[in-house]
């Protein structure tokens, strides 16, 4: 079990909207279970289930029980269920009602829940704007700066396009402050993702080489075997990869490997540099020869359902499940390096990783062999490559070429390997552990800003446009997307399989 550094000392009030949905069972409440059973939650803290269906304290803490007990990667046992169920109550009421929200605001007045208040929006986005509406209008949400606090954490994803995330923020910025607004990216809190921070800025021997001079392209891939099953059929049809995807997650990882050195380690200092990076990056220049972007739509075998065939989804859906582009970052230190984005549905193996490619030394000294059993063969010399991998097996890899044992002066790729679990043996923990306490604590540093979304979706209606009239290809189930999604590469570079 991870043991976490940091605790709550302010009391607080969880108030989950949605409480009796499928991300409170799966992800909230067993993040929120592991950070009480470490120790790092105060022992004033309340969290109050916001939903429609009844149920009271009783039946909810038995809901919530079972949800632990299928979710949790915690140990349960009866004495910490029976202390942990102490701090949940449940609080019926149709998200549209006043009356529900004057009574959850009684509750405060009368101090029986702890004055700070995290508001959890676990609910559609189309919920959001009367959510919040009725907060303000109860006297719910406290002014910023003040005490006692009040913090909204938003899902994503933020608005469909440019125009809908635009009104979305007028939506939340009208009733509250940029500061007590966190919008979530459960990716931004994998451990490798923070790492990538320390290993540019904390590492003299890294960060030089982290421009156009020696890098030669960036690939990032976010690859899942599964389809449909969770029932995202309706959401994902309207959705897409690109936007499930690549609007939010992938561009956060960019972001992050490609920014300037902060100022600090303050939220707006990185989310500064961060921005700039978003401003700088659009879609690599098309040829007659290149496009610049391929989307599939996984098929169907003797083992799995195609898409169209998924539950919920449109028998002639376009809807894109995989979605690979080539983009370029227009400023100083990347001008004219390659970066490959690429995620998918169906895909051959679940990994997250980010492969930064650097360019071949300038003068070929040595043969490099490649061997695979006990067969070599003399090829050229392969560039060094480093790898985060952000899921499974986190952790930070670097391929250098060295001699092999031998009378001859042939050198062989090795890997230089920074596994999680082979340096540190307790448990790492999960993104939304981290990210919950992040809100509580008020450090935003991992949450998205508003003009970050807007500025993602801006990017995303550049592609589009570059790539309009471009339907989805076909692809089979358990490959590594459509075939077309190798010709976006430049320079004979191969997508990175592993």
């Amino acid at each position: 079990m991870a043991t976490l550094e940091v605790r709550i000392e302010e009391p607080v009030t969880f108030v989950i909207f949605g409480a009796t949905g499928d991300l409170t069972r799966r992800k909230l409440m067993p993040a929120l279970y592991t950070l009480f059973k470490e120790g790092a939650l105060t022992k004033e803290f309340s969290i109050v289930g916001f939903a429609r269906r009844e149920h009271d304290d009783r039946s909810f803490c038995k809901l919530m029980n079972e949800a632990l007990r299928e979710h949790s990667r915690t140990s349960l046992d009866d004495e910490s269920l029976k202390s942990f169920c102490s701090h949940l109550s449940y609080h019926r009421g149709d998200l549209s009602e006043s009356s529900a929200y004057e009574k959850l605001k009684e509750k405060f007045d009368d101090d029986a829940l702890p004055a700070n208040r995290l508001f959890y929006l676990s609910i559609t986005s189309d919920l959001i704007e009367p959510v919040v509406e009725q907060l303000r209008k109860a006297g719910l949400i406290t002014p910023p700066q003040d005490m006692p606090w009040t913090r909204v954490v938003v899902e994503k994803p933020f608005g469909h396009d440019l125009e809908s995330a635009r009104k979305l923020n007028r939506l939340l910025l009208r009733h509250m402050d940029e500061t007590q607004i966190y919008r979530i990216d459960h990716y931004l809190g994998k451990e490798t993702v923070q790492n990538i921070l320390s290993f540019r800025f904390a590492n003299t021997i890294f960060e030089p080489v982290f421009n156009r001079t020696y890098v030669d392209h960036i690939q990032i891939t976010a690859a899942e075997t599964i389809g449909m099953e969770s029932g995202r059929g309706a959401f994902y049809d309207r959705t897409g990869a690109l936007r499930d995807m690549v609007a939010n997650h992938l561009f956060q990882l960019l972001c992050l490997v490609a920014m300037e050195p902060p100022s600090g380690m303050e939220a707006h200092s990185i989310r500064n540099e961060k921005m700039k990076v978003l401003r700088a990056l659009r879609p690599a220049t098309a040829t007659e020869e290149k496009k610049t972007a391929c989307f599939g739509q996984y098929g169907g075998n003797e083992k799995y359902k195609a898409f169209r065939d998924e539950d919920r989804v449109a028998p002639d859906s376009t809807t894109e499940t995989f979605a690979a582009l080539r983009m370029e970052i227009n400023n100083w230190r990347w001008a004219g390096v390659p970066v490959y984005l690429r995620t998918g549905k169906r895909l051959a193996k679940k990994t997250t990783e980010i492969v930064i490619r650097f360019k071949t030394p300038p003068l070929a000294l040595f043969q490099h062999v490649a061997c695979k059993g006990d067969v070599c063969d003399l090829t050229g010399v392969n560039p060094n490559t480093l790898i985060f991998r952000i899921q499974p097996d986190e952790g930070i890899f670097l391929q250098i070429s060295a001699k092999r044992p031998s009378m001859q002066m042939v050198v062989e790729s090795v890997n230089m390997d920074f596994s999680y679990s082979g340096k540190w043996k307790k448990e790492l923990p999960e993104a939304y552990e981290r990210l919950l306490m992040d809100a509580m604590r008020g450090d935003s540093t991992l949450f998205t800003r508003s003009d970050e979304a807007e500025a993602e979706w801006a990017v995303i209606e550049m592609i589009l446009a570059a790539a309009s009239g471009t339907g989805p290809v076909p692809y089979a189930p358990g490959s590594w997307g459509p075939e077309e999604a190798d010709e976006l590469m430049l320079n004979d570079e191969k997508w990175i399989n592993e």
